[in-house]
């Protein structure tokens, strides 16, 4: 059975991040994310990135599950991977 290249790229691109289990966690998400993009960091979804600012292209990343994150459990932050 071949695979096509669609289904090699959506097996590929999910990722075991744990659920965004408060409105805390996606604020910190997405400060992170948006300082990446500000910094040069290409966004993980197709949107044009004159007619929205880096804060709502990284909400949507997240949204979108494209932000790969590790959650811990000893007061830390969470993460968010390049």
């Amino acid at each position: 059975m071949t695979t096509l290249p669609e289904e090699i790229d959506e097996t590929t691109e999910q990722t075991q991040s744990p659920d965004i289990d408060s409105k805390y966690r996606l604020i910190i998400l997405a400060a992170q994310r948006s300082k990446q993009l500000q910094r040069g960091a290409r966004p993980r979804i197709e949107i044009d990135r004159t007619k929205h600012k880096p804060t709502r292209i990284a909400l949507e990343e997240i949204v979108q599950g494209r932000v790969v994150f590790h959650a811990t459990h000893d007061g830390d932050e969470a993460q968010a991977e390049v």
